[in-house]
């Protein structure tokens, strides 16, 4: 956006553009080693206790031997994009720049595939770096629809994996996600409502609403990523690509009688849409 080669000096681009000179000369240092080591040991943290803030994770981490304050490990959580889980005051008071929706799937009967799809998006650890993993399953089925990697929080690699699932599979009749932003953006909600597809949302807190998704995350890193390791995005997306299949077409499910989710699916899916 700024121009250094420009006629116009850099302090009058950020006067005419309304930004922070500072902002301009700023380089991003890189994320640590010490750091990466830290998210890592709190993302296992979170992931076994949820419901840990910043206080708790902190005392985790000090029983451990390691020495870190809690506004360190709050400005980690913050870089990695999780806090804890509980129901939080004033439930009703949404942002006012985003539109949320009800939750919908509360005494709601699920044995069909493509009744109901839920997104996610998880932390995912590397060796040098970090990204997020992002994920469509089928509730009645557990099978993983479509998922993306980015190394940024925005609802572009969202909206990809919604487009690539709706061309595999067809539209759901209901849509369940959390509050993230990601989620009540219009470029992802606009997406559901031209297809006419009704969006739910968990209440702000409510983890356990979506309780099949996070369980997924927790056999995704148990299973494949703390095991791996890997070094990189490529590696990351490689390893997914071959876990994801495992885990749709190998993997037995106990709650579906040595059954996997791609044989749940398919046998659940109604028959019209078989047919096409």
């Amino acid at each position: 956006m700024i121009d250094r080669r420009d006629k116009l000096s850099v302090t009058r681009q950020c006067r005419l553009l309304e930004l922070s000179r500072s902002s301009v000369y700023y380089t991003l240092s890189p994320t640590s080693a010490k750091d990466m080591e830290l998210m890592r040991q709190i993302d296992e943290i979170h992931l076994i206790y949820p419901f840990y803030g910043s206080r708790k994770i902190c005392n985790e981490l000090c029983s451990k031997g390691h020495k870190i304050g809690r506004d360190k490990v709050r400005s980690l959580m913050r870089r990695m994009g999780i806090e804890a889980l509980y129901v939080k005051p004033r439930l009703s008071m949404a942002h006012p720049a985003h539109v949320k929706y009800p939750y919908l799937l509360r005494g709601l009967e699920i044995t069909q595939a493509n009744h109901v799809w839920t997104a996610d998006i998880t932390y995912i650890p590397m060796a040098k770096g970090f990204c997020y993993l992002m994920a469509i399953m089928d509730w009645a089925s557990r099978m993983v629809l479509s998922w993306r990697l980015s190394n940024t929080l925005d609802s572009s690699f969202c909206v990809d994996a919604l487009e690539e699932a709706i061309t595999k599979y067809g539209c759901p009749e209901i849509f369940n996600t959390d509050q993230g932003c990601q989620f009540t953006a219009e470029a992802f909600t606009d997406n559901l409502r031209s297809r006419n597809i009704t969006i739910s949302m968990d209440g702000k807190g409510r983890w356990m609403d979506n309780i099949f998704i996070e369980r997924l995350w927790k056999s995704v890193k148990y299973e494949d990523i703390y095991l791996k390791a890997y070094g990189s995005m490529i590696e990351v997306k490689k390893g997914l690509t071959n876990y994801f299949i495992f885990y749709n077409e190998k993997r037995w499910h106990q709650n579906f009688d040595r059954k996997t989710p791609a044989m749940v699916y398919c046998d659940t899916l109604p028959q019209r849409q078989v047919a096409a």
